[in-house]
C-alpha cells in the first residue's frame, strides 16, 4: 500500500539550501539557532560528565538531537505550552526554563521542575506517552476558552507503541484540539529497533487513521524543524486540527547513563555514520560559513561564554539544599491514603534515629 507521506528537508547535509527560505528564517535567527544548538551540546556532554562524577543523577543525553529539539521550541511563541519528555531539556531551555533549574532536576530536586513566571513549560514526564494526553486536554480547554496558543508534545518512537499515543491522536482529531505531536524517531526504543515494535513503515503515516495532518521531516536539520513546526501552529490557530510531526534524527550516546547501547547495536559504526554526514551543528555551520556569517573565532567567542553559563548554572545548584527522602510523599496524594501515612511516618522516624 503506497502512502503519500512527505519527507520534508530544506537544508542538505552539504550545507546547501533546496528551496527559499525568504521571509521565513532571517540570519539573525539563523545565528540565533546555531548559538542555541551550541549550547545544548555543551550543556548535555557536561552532565554526562557531571554523572560519570557522581555529582548529577542518571542521565538521558540526547547528543544528535539539536536541531529537532530547538529547532521545533524555537518556532513556539510564549504561550504556548510545552509538554517535555525526560529527554527534551533542550526544548525546555530553549522556550524559557533555566540552566539552573535543569541542573536542580538532575540533581534529584522536585524544585528542578518549578516553571518560569510567565512560561508554560510543564515538568518532564517519565512515564510514557502519559503527557500526551495532558497536551491533548490543555490545548482542547484553550480552544474553549477563545486562546490563540497551541500544546507541544514531544516523544519518542518507543511511545507511538503505547496506548495514549493512539487515544491522544484519536481525541485531539475528534476536537480539533490544536495540539503538535513531535516525534523524534531515533531508531530504537531502548533496545528495539523500529521495524520490531512497528509493522508501519513511518511514524506519521498513522495521522491518516485519525485524519489528521502527518509529516516526517528531517530531524538534523533545524530549518526544516523549525518551518514545519511554524506551519503547523499556523493550522492549529486556523482551527484545522493537529500534527503529527515525525522528526528522523539519531541520539549518539546511550538511552541514559544507565544503559550500554554495545549490547544491542554497533553504536560506534552508527554514531560515527551520523555524526560525520548528517550533524545538525556541522550542516548549519557549513552554510553559515558559506554566508560568511561563521568564523572559527566565533565559535571560541561562543563556546567561552557558554562554557561560563553552564558552570555558574551548576555551582548555583550544587549550594541547593539537599533534599530528604520524605519529599517522595509530597505532590501525590491530596489526602494521603493510611498505608502511605503509614510508611511516611516510618521513614520519617527511621532518618531520625539516623539524625541522633
Amino acid at each position: 500500500m503506497e502512502l503519500d507521506i512527505d519527507f520534508y528537508q530544506v537544508l542538505t547535509e552539504n550545507g546547501e539550501i533546496r528551496e527559499s527560505i525568504e521571509g521565513k528564517i532571517d540570519q539573525s535567527l539563523m545565528l540565533r539557532m546555531y548559538v542555541k544548538m551550541l549550547l545544548v551540546r555543551l550543556l548535555d556532554r557536561k552532565c554526562v560528565n557531571l554523572q560519570r562524577q557522581g555529582r548529577l543523577g542518571t542521565y538521558a543525553p540526547f547528543e544528535g538531537q539539536e536541531a529537532s529539539q530547538v529547532g521545533s521550541a524555537l518556532a513556539l511563541s510564549p504561550r504556548d505550552w510545552l509538554f517535555p519528555t525526560y529527554r527534551d531539556h533542550a526544548a525546555a531551555l530553549v522556550h524559557g526554563q533555566s540552566l539552573y533549574r535543569i541542573f536542580l532536576y538532575w540533581a534529584g530536586h522536585v524544585d528542578g521542575t518549578i516553571c518560569p513566571d510567565k512560561k508554560r513549560i510543564l515538568p518532564p514526564s517519565v512515564p510514557i506517552a502519559t503527557h500526551m494526553l495532558h497536551a491533548v486536554g490543555t490545548a482542547w480547554a484553550s480552544k474553549l476558552k477563545g486562546e490563540k496558543n497551541c500544546s507541544i508534545a514531544y516523544f519518542g518512537d518507543g511511545a507511538t507503541s503505547e496506548g495514549d499515543f493512539h487515544e491522544a491522536l484519536n481525541f485531539a482529531g475528534v476536537y480539533k484540539t490544536p495540539t503538535i505531536f513531535f516525534c523524534q524517531n531515533n531508531g530504537y526504543a531502548i533496545s528495539l529497533p523500529f521495524e520490531k515494535q512497528s509493522a508501519s513503515r513511518t511514524i506519521a503515516q498513522r495521522a491518516i487513521a485519525y485524519d489528521i495532518k502527518g509529516i516526517r521531516v528531517d530531524g538534523n536539520d533545524i530549518f526544516a524543524v523549525y518551518i514545519t513546526v511554524k506551519e503547523a501552529i499556523e493550522r492549529a490557530l486556523r482551527g484545522d486540527g493537529p500534527t503529527l510531526i515525525e522528526a528522523i534524527t539519531f541520539r549518539y550516546g546511550a538511552h541514559t547513563t544507565a544503559d550500554d547501547p554495545q549490547k544491542y547495536r554497533d553504536q560506534e559504526a552508527l554514531s560515527k555514520e551520523w555524526k560525520e554526514k548528517r550533524d545538525p551543528l556541522l550542516r548549519l555551520q557549513k552554510f553559515l560559513l558559506q554566508k560568511d556569517i561563521w568564523s572559527q573565532a566565533l565559535e571560541e567567542q561562543w563556546q567561552l561564554q557558554i562554557n561560563e553559563d553552564i558552570k555558574y548554572a551548576f555551582e548555583k545548584a550544587v549550594n541547593y539544599p539537599k533534599t530528604t527522602p520524605l519529599e517522595m510523599f509530597n505532590h501525590v496524594y491530596a489526602d494521603k491514603p493510611w498505608n502511605i501515612k503509614e510508611q511516611q511516618d516510618e521513614l520519617h522516624s527511621f532518618l531520625q534515629k539516623d539524625v541522633n
